[in-house]
């Protein structure tokens, strides 16, 4: 058995060692690093665009209500209210110019304005050209991809070069092109090509040359 003075020389030689051994593991050890937290963005109110198709409701005066589309020329027609602008604006604006168009003839007018067919303004929409299986101008939704567009058209004709294809977007008075490898998108699943689209895009997919 050891004497209690044995156990105090142990103790006393113990305790330094054990520190150091603790302050070096603390000196060592790893840091977790923090992911940063990307800022909550909220999304752009949809503004109305020529050929969007609009729900007007005037609440109380089902006659004054009206389901119409918006003209080439920005403009809609409903019961009492001719030639109105509507492109350009948000539902909530449209809803409200209603409303001072209508105050001539009903008191204290509530309009809700709602949106059932989506087109957009055409500086927004994105634009697909070429050997896509159904070509159209696509309007623009936040967060779109790449592959979304491709979906949204149906993807590729059989005699599409989609490694090819190109996109074009406006960056201040310049177009700027992004070759993008849409065949290595779709039968090779590199995500990597899936880049985000912007408003303005537009996809140009060649034909493959025989």
């Amino acid at each position: 058995m050891f004497s209690a003075r044995s156990m105090n020389r142990l103790f006393s030689f113990l305790v330094p060692v054990l520190a150091s051994l603790w302050l070096a593991g603390c000196a060592t050890a790893p840091k977790v690093a923090e992911i940063p937290k990307e800022p909550l963005t909220q999304a752009p109110e949809y503004v109305i665009g020529p050929n969007d198709q609009v729900q007007i409701f005037v609440w109380g005066n089902e006659e004054l209500s009206a389901t119409v589309p918006v003209r080439p020329d920005g403009r809609i027609t409903t019961p009492l209210v001719e030639d109105l602008q509507a492109a350009g604006k948000t539902p909530t604006q449209l809803a409200r110019d209603m409303e001072k168009a209508l105050a001539t003839y009903v008191k204290n007018p509530i309009v809700t304005v709602i949106v059932t067919g989506f087109s957009g303004l055409y500086d927004d929409q994105i634009r697909v050209v070429g050997q896509a299986a159904k070509p159209q101008a696509l309007p623009y939704r936040a967060s779109m991809t790449l592959l979304d567009v491709l979906i949204a058209v149906g993807g590729l004709t059989e005699y599409a070069a989609g490694n090819r294809a190109v996109v074009l977007r406006r960056e201040g008075d310049h177009m700027k092109r992004i070759p993008v490898r849409l065949d290595d998108l779709l039968n090779g699943g590199d995500i990597r090509v899936n880049m985000p689209m912007r408003p303005g895009d537009i996809l140009v997919i060649p034909e493959a040359w025989f």
